[in-house]
């Protein structure tokens, strides 16, 4: 397998190769910056939901970083729907933060200058297709 030249699949493809299973290194970076959320996931199955909910925006973010072929249009929809279970949407947008940075962690010396470049620009753009401001 040929590594891709979008900085951001790339990012993604060096973190498989790393780890089977970034939904605990996600989930717990988000509580540890976040502690409001873990009560967000106290529920049974919440485990299920932490892997879909990641998984799905994974993604949203490889579309919105490459094709853009619809799957991103789940951001917009997303931020309405956790309007409606009372989400701040800065918290919403964090978690793609959150994201970025365990990847940023797990890849070390692999996370280069222009990956870290193409994450901070597509941060900006989510944030702005999804209506908020930075």
């Amino acid at each position: 397998m040929s590594a891709s030249p979008n900085p951001i699949e790339q990012s993604f493809e060096l973190a498989a190769a790393r780890c089977a299973d970034l939904t605990p290194l996600v989930y717990q970076r988000l509580f540890n910056r976040h502690p409001e959320t873990r009560a967000m996931f106290r529920s049974q199955g919440s485990e299920l939901v932490m892997g879909s909910m990641l998984a799905l925006t994974i993604e949203v973010i490889l579309d919105f970083a490459g094709e853009r072929r619809g799957h991103f249009r789940m951001i917009a929809c997303e931020v309405v729907s956790h309007d409606a279970y009372g989400t701040p949407r800065e918290l919403f947008i964090a978690f793609f933060a959150t994201i970025r940075d365990t990847l940023g962690d797990l890849l070390g010396d692999q996370w280069s200058p222009d990956v870290a470049q193409a994450w901070d620009q597509l941060l900006v753009e989510i944030e702005a297709f999804a209506g908020i401001a930075a």
